[in-house]
């Protein structure tokens, strides 16, 4: 199972109870040559969303043996630090665990 199909059933079960987003996040290059990035901080999670008491989460998903860069594990740090939900999931169980749980 490949870390994007691991995603995609996360989105599933957890979009049953709450909102949830992907993030796209890095650079790329466009047709004409330009780069483009996202935006978004660098180790920001995969996904993230809002529990229905508006409680904000975090997840960053791994396939089984996958590695969490350093960067990732940093904003997974800071977030946790400021109230969020956050965690690594390697399955649709840990994410309902990091949603459920913190």
């Amino acid at each position: 199972m490949t870390e994007q199909d691991i995603q995609n059933l996360i989105r599933i079960a957890v979009s049953k109870e709450n909102i949830i987003f992907r993030a796209n996040v890095g650079k790329v290059k466009t047709l004409d040559g330009r780069i483009f990035d996202t935006g978004l901080p660098k180790g920001f999670c995969d996904l993230f969303g809002f529990r229905p008491d508006g409680q904000i989460f975090f997840i960053e998903v791994k396939k089984p043996g996958g590695k969490v860069r350093k960067e990732q594990q940093h904003f997974i740090d800071v977030v946790k630090s400021k109230g969020a939900l956050a965690g690594v999931a390697y399955s649709v169980d840990d994410a309902l665990k990091i949603i459920e749980e913190g």
